[in-house]
């Protein structure tokens, strides 16, 4: 099926409608971490991807106000992962790919045009498996690799299981959850012979690679890993020429006023990885993808759009978060939808080749895969 080179990946209207507010309560809690909203209180909570016994957490963080260079960002408040995603989340969207393909053997659940919109591309068989698991794939090492489209395809398959709004932050989003309010170089303060309390980077990593995730403190609003261990991707490019504006003439919304790319690559990734110093792991670090680079050992052509391959890589990965307050499906599809005409031509071609796969997800899903699973 041949892809347009702009998809609208977007959700249906019914994808949204949740059963219960999950993460929010009427009453005030008597202990542990809160945030309040006009809506109620916003607690921390974890629940499991449908279909899986997988547990994944997430923490309320609170709005507030931020600058980021010449810009100054309102944020709303938002829940964001206690961990990175991990290869466990990771493997479960990856297996898609087999469960597309058999769905489109045997004629169930086709994607058409008028579906479109409620489908994602799964990301292909690891050419090279070994390379990017040379450092280990232990379920809860965060899974790296990924490129950011293949990111925001893994959050819009969880928002169709859960019908919960799940996507990457924004770069203002992160920095805010990332210092908690701390005005200093990390969360918890400017020396950087702390930064081992919080954080596996160069000077402290036993062996090459990430780590498992949480094994060091957070910070004040339960955040483990936001410096080092894996870069996180955000939403943002990394070209000034498509910037939303400056404090001058307007506070801007870190949910929506973001940098818009530009190019297929130049995106940014926050926080630093396990193969950085420790003035690389600020609050304010940053990688900028390049897919010369971060491609080079790819033998396809096109290069993936789903995976990288070369350093530093293997210390790319990222986090979700999920809005307070739910939006509509079409603007919930600037988070989701393929945003330059070479990745569309990528995926458009690895779909002609029948080398990708292409699925609906919603919250049949799960039950559509245990069925397809007890028919063999």
């Amino acid at each position: 099926m041949k892809l347009p080179a702009l998809v609208a990946c977007v959700l249906s209207a019914t994808a949204f409608a949740g059963d219960s507010p999950l993460g929010l309560t009427a009453d005030k809690p008597a202990e542990g971490r809160f945030v309040e909203t006009d809506r109620g209180f916003m607690v921390p909570y974890q629940t499991t991807i449908p279909g899986t016994g997988i547990e994944f957490h997430m923490e309320p963080i609170p709005g507030g106000e931020i600058n980021l260079g010449v810009r100054r960002y309102r944020i709303d408040p938002f829940w964001m992962g206690r961990y990175e995603i991990t290869w466990r989340e990771y493997k479960e969207f990856m297996g898609l790919y087999e469960t597309f393909k058999r769905f489109q053997l045997t004629g169930q659940r086709t994607v058409t045009e008028e579906n479109q919109i409620d489908a994602i591309t799964a990301p292909t068989p690891l050419y090279e498996p070994t390379h990017t698991f040379e450092y280990g794939e232990e379920p809860r090492q965060p899974a790296v690799t990924v490129t950011q489209y293949s990111a925001k395809q893994y959050t819009k398959w969880l928002a169709g299981i859960t019908g919960l709004q799940h996507r990457l932050p924004s770069e203002a989003e992160w920095e805010h959850a990332c210092r908690a309010r701390a005005a200093t170089a990390y969360h918890f303060g400017s020396d950087p012979r702390q930064l081992g309390k919080y954080a596996w980077y160069a000077a402290n990593v036993p062996d090459k690679g990430t780590e498992l995730v949480g094994q060091k403190l957070p910070n004040a609003w339960g955040l483990h890993d936001m410096h080092g261990n894996a870069a996180e991707w955000v939403l943002d490019g990394a070209d000034s020429d498509n910037d939303p504006g400056t404090p001058s003439n307007r506070l801007l919304n870190a949910a929506t006023d973001w940098v818009r790319p530009t190019a297929p690559d130049r995106r940014k990734v926050c926080g630093g990885s396990w193969e950085l110093s420790a003035e690389q792991c600020t609050c304010t670090s940053r990688l900028i993808s390049n897919d010369t680079e971060w491609k080079e050992r790819d033998p396809n052509l096109p290069l993936s759009p789903w995976w990288l391959t070369s350093d530093p890589a293997r210390g790319v990965g990222f986090r979700i978060i999920r809005p307070h307050r739910e939006i509509s499906r079409d603007d919930m599809e600037d988070y989701w939808k393929i945003d330059h005409e070479c990745i569309g031509y990528d995926v458009g071609d690895r779909m002609d080749e029948g080398r990708g796969a292409f699925g609906l997800v919603d919250r049949d899903l799960p039950e559509a895969i245990r069925a397809l699973n007890a028919s063999r």
